[in-house]
Parts: structure tokens; C-alpha cells; sequence
């Protein structure tokens, strides 16, 4: 039995002016204890809209369809639980690191008190047994003198320093699940590759299954199991990670490894890009969102939206793309 089993997950905002948007249609996944899913895409694709629905933390404007199975039936719909028990598994069984550290984090409080809250309200613990177990988690992150930086401000640690706080209030409450949105932006590449590496060891050591949402590909090889590509709030491609690095099917996921730079380029290549840009929401054609900046597309992608199918030579693997895999790979060698 799947730990998350998502089917059909639609997320719609209403507008004082004009027709709804569709932020994301039909998106399906299923994660399994200990697993790693990375959800990619450029900005604005659905990748956090996403799992803020599974969360219950949309705007009040938005209104979500589809299921959420945590733990199967006997764990109940995600997306049907009021708030009384979303709270009992949100900051509990299931973790979320924020994607801005900088703002995420409230600047009046210390972080003891922003840590020893969610441990008092979800673990009963006393204050003395909260603060504890927030220096433990603390330390765990390898937060330096975590004893006595616990009675910081957030503006007193630095930019990557705040991040690994943030990870360790999603881990306070040994969450089954970790969801961590864009948790490498706005840090160097150094500080990157240790965030990465500590979210590897919590799934290795821990069993912490964890989605990875990012729009950085290089991440997502570096620690995922699985793959899923989200363009224009649909899902495009999903895939095994190797697989999916190794012979991409989707032009869409074709483009965005195209455009990693690699070390072992030359120093006159250009640096490679997706013409165009993504479509705004609500402004999407008929046929496929990715047409307009496809060097594969024709008419029937222009009037058609393609359908998520299972690909024939890769099991578990699924692509939304007219052409055929064959004539993609073809295309790319």
C-alpha cells in the first residue's frame, strides 16, 4: 500500500474578472515509504500549487477535486478532511519546508519558540521536553552550538543556516513524509550540495520518504527515485530518474536538461534554451500548452491536448506527447 496515492488532483482559482484558471488538471502520483519523487517545471507550472492542495493551504479562492489517500482508505482523502484532522497530520506525519527560508520564518519570535510550538501542540510535550527535543533535531541538521543558538532571531543565521532550521521544524515530529518546496533557491552552489546531501541522508537513515519540488534538473538527480514533469499545470512526463536522465521522451523535459550547463562543454558552446516562455494561467490553447515552443509540434498538437499514456518500452513510465517515442529519440541523437 502506497504511503500517498494521488489521483486526478485538480486545483481551480476564481477571478473577479473573467473565467476561472485551471492551476493544475489531473495529476496523479503515488509515493511509497522511504521513496524520493522530484516534481520539475518551470515557474508556474503547478508544482507547488500541487502539494499546497494536498495540504489544505490553498488561497481562499481556490477549490481542489480529485483524492488524496494517505495510508489508503484507513488513513482518509487529504482533500476532504476538515481542518480539525488535516491538523493532526500536517506539521505531524507529514513535513513541509517552505520555499523562502527568508520569509518563512517569523522575525519576532526565536526559533526555540517557533520550534517548541509545533512539539507542545502535537506531542503534548512539557516546554523543558520541547526544548530538548528541538536542540536534538537542531543538531541532527548540523546546526553549530545548537543549545545555544535556539534562542536566536532568524536574522542572525545566515541564508543556508536558515534553511537547515527550516528543515529541522518539518522534522520535529518524525513526519512520514517531507515535502520540500524549491529548498535550494537562493543559495550557493555549496550550500546547495549540503542541503541536498542532508535531505539524502534523512531518506537513507530515516526512511523519510520526501518530494522534491524544484525547477533545478541537477537537483532532482541527486537525490530522486522518481520524476514527474509538470508544464502549464498538467503532467507531462514521469519516469524512473535514470530512465528519465537517460533517454527523456518529452520535448519539454528534453529542453530543460538541454539547457543544464555541463563542465565538459566547450567554452564557445552557447548556453542552450527553451524558446519563449511558459503561458500564462488562464491563457492556454486548445491543444497542447507546449505546442508553441515545440520544434516537433503540427497541427494535431496545436488543437489536441495529448493524453498521459503509459510508454510501451519502459515500464511504470508515462509521457503526453503526439509524437512517438521513437521519432523523439530519433530526433535527439
Amino acid at each position: 500500500m502506497a504511503l500517498l496515492e494521488v489521483k486526478d488532483l485538480s486545483v481551480r482559482f476564481t477571478r473577479r474578472e473573467g473565467p476561472p484558471v485551471d492551476a493544475v488538471q489531473r495529476v496523479s502520483f503515488s509515493l511509497d515509504a522511504g521513496s524520493t519523487l522530484g516534481i520539475v517545471g518551470e515557474s508556474g507550472s503547478g508544482k507547488s500549487q500541487t502539494v499546497m492542495a494536498l495540504l489544505g493551504l490553498l488561497s481562499s479562492n481556490g477549490s481542489v477535486s480529485g483524492t488524496a489517500l494517505y495510508r489508503g482508505e484507513d488513513g482518509g482523502d487529504l482533500l476532504t478532511m476538515n481542518n480539525a484532522a488535516l491538523n493532526r497530520i500536517r506539521g505531524n506525519r507529514i513535513g513541509m519546508v517552505f520555499q523562502d527560508p527568508m520569509t518563512a520564518l517569523n522575525p519576532f519570535l526565536t526559533i526555540e519558540r517557533q520550534m517548541t510550538e509545533s512539539l507542545q501542540l502535537h506531542k503534548k510535550l512539557s516546554r523543558r521536553e520541547a526544548r530538548r527535543r528541538a536542540i536534538e533535531v537542531l543538531d541532527t541538521v548540523r546546526i553549530p552550538d545548537a543549545a545555544r543558538r535556539i534562542g536566536m532571531y532568524p536574522h542572525e543565521f545566515s541564508g543556508g543556516m536558515r534553511q537547515r532550521v527550516m528543515i529541522a521544524m518539518a522534522l520535529l515530529s518524525e513526519p512520514e513524509i517531507l515535502i520540500a518546496d524549491e529548498p535550494t533557491t537562493a543559495l550557493d552552489v555549496t550550500v546547495q550540495a549540503q542541503i541536498i546531501e542532508l535531505l539524502r541522508e534523512l531518506n537513507r537513515e530515516r526512511g523519510t520518504a520526501i518530494v522534491l519540488i524544484t525547477h533545478d534538473m541537477g537537483v532532482v538527480a541527486g537525490l530522486c527515485d522518481t520524476v514527474m514533469v509538470m508544464y502549464a499545470g498538467r503532467t507531462v512526463e514521469q519516469a524512473d530518474a535514470r530512465a528519465l536522465f537517460a533517454a527523456p521522451t518529452h520535448p519539454y523535459t528534453i529542453g530543460l536538461l538541454n539547457a543544464l550547463p555541463r563542465i565538459t562543454d566547450d567554452d564557445d558552446r552557447p548556453l542552450q534554451t527553451i524558446p519563449g516562455n511558459p503561458p500564462l494561467p488562464g491563457q492556454i490553447g486548445a491543444g497542447c500548452a507546449f505546442a508553441p515552443r515545440c520544434s516537433f509540434a503540427d497541427d494535431t498538437c496545436r488543437t489536441t491536448v495529448p493524453s498521459l499514456d503509459a510508454r510501451s518500452d519502459l515500464a511504470g513510465a508515462l509521457r503526453a506527447c503526439h509524437r512517438p517515442v521513437s521519432a523523439i529519440l530519433e530526433a535527439v541523437r
